[in-house]
């Protein structure tokens, strides 16, 4: 079964930057075949929702979305030559800390609703702290 594995988390001070990338377990999954997506987990709180990255068009530029609280701060992308999808995350915030996820959706519509993503990773932990 084919599995997404997230890499790069750590711990950061406030106004820090971290990458995360995310690949999949076996070389034919195509992540440039599926919506991305990256979600987060706080300590007793609800996953949600961070950025998304719609299905690698030859024709069409990538569209992205994000949650408000990241707009401006964090960006996501691919790198296909890799089949890797990177977040890459600015300014960082004590409230950003969370287990973030990597997901992938094999739908057609941008969406940041987590039931339309099939496919998850395990997770990886940020810290940002003084």
């Amino acid at each position: 079964q084919v599995q997404l594995v997230e890499s790069g988390g750590g711990s950061v001070q406030p106004g820090g930057s971290l990458r995360l990338s995310c690949g999949a377990s076996t070389a034919a999954f195509n992540l440039n075949h599926y919506i991305m997506g990256w979600f987060r987990q706080a300590p007793g709180k609800e996953r949600e929702f961070v950025a998304a990255i719609s299905r690698n068009d030859a024709v069409n530029d990538d569209t992205e979305i994000y949650e408000d609280s990241v707009k401006g701060r964090f960006t996501i992308f691919r790198d296909s030559a890799k089949n890797l999808v990177v977040l890459e995350m600015t300014i960082l915030k004590p409230e950003d800390t969370a287990v973030y996820y990597c997901a992938a959706n094999g739908g057609i519509a941008l969406t940041w609703r987590s039931a339309e993503y099939g496919y998850w990773g395990q997770g990886t932990q940020v810290t940002v702290s003084s």
